[in-house]
């Protein structure tokens, strides 16, 4: 079994005896990505059918966003592409995107992960997010810390939605965004990654002097 076996949220639920709420917990802001990219992008939207396959919306669409996304925290972070994770025989696979701590052994190293990016194939959200949630959890196993909020994104490029596992809880994000909002998607984007970093110096150990 893998990730992709797990065909809605309803499978992971079951299996893994995890609650589901739908709230609002994304407090994005409108943020302008750069300049260079925002002159790309509406290039590639206006020339392009960038909508046409998966391949176009990963290249054109998915992949230069959280590229961009990732290049005002790349000290701490790392990004990977189709990076392999395993907890055991069922929670495997590979998430189109991962958002990890940055190891002290350079960039050849996953560290823990903390937001894990799913495209929907076939722009099947349902699937897309059982995807999703299992790889959350083996994320959470992986990190050995269920504390440790754990965030998710389901996107076909264009509907961008958000999702969170906290402790036995998942929590999936009321409000969806688009690329034709584009400074408030990027605005969503950052205020992920920052609230992924609050939680992590949250439940950093505290150091005891003797």
């Amino acid at each position: 079994m893998a990730f992709s076996d797990f065909k809605n949220i309803s499978e992971v639920q079951q299996r893994y005896n995890i609650k589901y709420k739908e709230i609002f917990f994304i407090e994005a802001q409108e943020i302008q990505p750069s300049e260079n990219f925002v002159k790309d992008f509406e290039f590639y939207k206006e020339n392009m059918d960038v909508f046409s396959s998966e391949a176009s919306r990963s290249e054109v669409i998915i992949s230069p966003m959280l590229r961009e996304v990732y290049k005002k925290y790349h000290e701490n972070y790392s990004f990977w592409i189709q990076k392999s994770i395993s907890c055991d025989d069922i929670l495997c696979g590979t998430p189109d995107y991962i958002f990890s701590g940055k190891s002290e052994l350079g960039k050849t190293v996953l560290e823990k992960p903390i937001v894990i990016i799913l495209e929907a194939k076939r722009n099947d959200f349902e699937q897309g997010w059982g995807q999703c949630l299992a790889e959350l959890v083996a994320s959470q196993k992986i990190n050995d810390d269920a504390e440790c909020t754990v965030y998710g994104i389901v996107t076909d490029g264009n509907l961008w939605q958000f999702g969170k596992l906290e402790k036995n809880c998942f929590f999936k994000n009321k409000e969806n965004f688009t690329v034709d909002k584009l400074s408030l998607l990027y605005g969503a984007l950052n205020y992920v990654v920052q609230a992924a970093e609050m939680t992590k110096k949250h439940n950093r150990p505290m150091s005891v002097s003797r």
